[in-house]
């Protein structure tokens, strides 16, 4: 059991990437400060420990999904799960990190005092716990289920259907005709994989996605300084981001055009070319063209339909065809979650996300002492956490040194509202009614730009109109 309400300045959410994040710079800016990481697992990891399936990796290059204090060694730059996993608790441990993680804390509720100036921190089984300042570093994915859509006649099916959220070890594909059903990061990551081993793997998708292949070693990054190396990825993502916007039908023409180059003549590039625009979306990386490969070497193929419905034997397309099945991956996407699901109140009342304006892309309109770390949609995930982390010791040093207890940002109500997310992804677009919105101006303007960003929360103002404190 927790001490009867114990007092810490930072309680951190979440021991993934963002918590790790969160802690180390915790501890090196913010002196003095005690924090804890209060993890609903019992591993540190996250993402990186929850999924299991084969092929798991990153979609994005490790020099920037990686650490700034601690560069990512390895030349390989789209790396495996496992040495993600590693590389993110051999990071914690080296830090002392880890000694501040308590696992088997599932946050389920935080109640701000006004009066007290504090969060009251309900853990589930374990009692409750105060902060001063509380830092959401938990991400936006429901970690309890993915999301699988219906499968009409799913009950008739003689094989075994899996999502990969739910991939265990027992799960044979070897010698077995395999359909994974989506076309985003997931199947593109699993078809390959499974190719190696399966008698043959169909990527069955609705709708095709953009798919660009990289090298898995950047064949400058090794010769280069890591900072130098880190950068050079960082303008490339931003200045391909910017063209592909600006200029979406040459995009659209190059990525085409680098798919053609790798699949066998005479393909149809129909099953590779997405009805919007490059960016409407969020690119799928694949390293060294491995699923290109696979399908050139006729061990997966690409069939783009909609499902009729599950037979015995497989799965009826309703263009008629019938794809033989003995195992179905569902690839179908993931449900998010806003601030792990929790609820939170403010002196009693219970905040409504929706309605709420979020404050230079992590904290909520007028909820006090609260941020979340979030990465971006269009770049890697640590890029922005990273930034988050900094502002959030920033603030809390400002606080410190004005004698200040509280920080609420507090909305313009002439603000235009917009979406929080500026993505057609279905898991963006279901959970749109769920999350607080943005507003059309700084600092209510989330730009999902790296560079505009550092200048704004590395070195932008902390006492600006939008933020109160007392």
């Amino acid at each position: 059991m927790l001490a009867a309400m114990e007092q810490l300045d930072v309680i951190v959410v979440g021991a993934g990437i963002s918590g790790i994040d969160a802690g180390y710079h915790l501890q090196t800016s913010c002196s003095g400060m005690t924090y804890a990481i209060l993890e609903a697992r019992d591993a540190i990891g996250g993402t990186w420990d929850l999924f299991r399936y084969p092929g798991i990796r990153s979609d994005s290059d490790m020099l920037t999904l990686g650490f700034p204090f601690r560069p990512w060694a390895s030349d390989k730059l789209i790396a495996d799960g496992p040495a993600i996993l590693e590389y993110v608790r051999e990071t914690a441990a080296h830090y002392g990190i880890d000694q501040k993680i308590r696992f088997g804390h599932k946050v389920v509720a935080a109640h701000w005092s006004s009066e007290r100036a504090r969060w009251r921190i309900d853990v589930e089984g374990k009692g409750s716990l105060e902060c001063r300042f509380l830092f959401m570093c938990s991400g936006y994915y429901d970690y309890d289920r993915g999301y699988t859509p219906e499968l009409a006649g799913a009950e008739r099916f003689r094989g075994r259907i899996v999502h990969p959220q739910q991939w265990t070890p027992d799960i044979d594909y070897a010698g077995k005709r395999v359909v994974v059903i989506g076309s985003g990061a997931t199947a593109v990551t699993l078809v390959p994989e499974l190719a190696k081993q399966a008698a043959h793997v169909t990527m069955l998708q609705r709708s095709p996605t953009y798919i660009v292949s990289v090298p898995a070693i950047d064949p400058l990054a090794k010769y280069m300084p890591r900072g130098a190396a880190r950068w050079k990825n960082v303008l490339f993502g931003m200045g391909f981001y910017q063209f592909c916007r600006r200029f979406p039908r040459q995009a659209k023409r190059w990525i085409l055009e680098q798919v053609a180059k790798q699949l066998p003549d005479g393909y149809d590039l129909s099953h590779f070319t997405p009805s919007y625009n490059p960016w409407d979306q969020r690119l799928c990386l694949v390293p060294d063209a491995d699923l290109f490969k696979s399908v050139r070497e006729g061990k997966a193929s690409v069939v783009t339909d909609h499902i009729e419905t599950f037979t015995e034997r497989g799965i009826q397309l309703r263009s008629g065809a019938e794809l033989p099945a003995d195992l179905v991956v569902t690839a179908t996407g993931l449900r998010l979650k806003f601030l792990a699901g929790m609820k939170v109140d403010i002196d009693g009342a219970p905040i409504d996300p929706p309605s709420l304006l979020v404050y230079k892309g992590m904290m909520l309109s007028g909820v006090p002492n609260l941020a979340f770390a979030v990465g971006y949609t269009n770049a890697s995930w640590t890029l922005k956490c990273d930034l988050t982390s900094r502002y959030v010791c920033r603030l809390l040093n400002h606080m410190k040194a004005k004698g200040l207890t509280t920080c609420t940002a507090m909305r313009d109500p002439s603000v235009e509202e917009l979406p929080l997310i500026d993505f057609s992804s279905g898991y963006v677009t279901r959970a749109l009614h769920q999350l607080p919105r943005q507003g059309a101006t700084v600092p209510w303007r989330l730009y999902q730009n790296y560079a505009l960003d550092l200048a704004t929360l590395r070195h932008g103002r902390i006492d600006d109109r939008a933020m109160q404190f007392s």
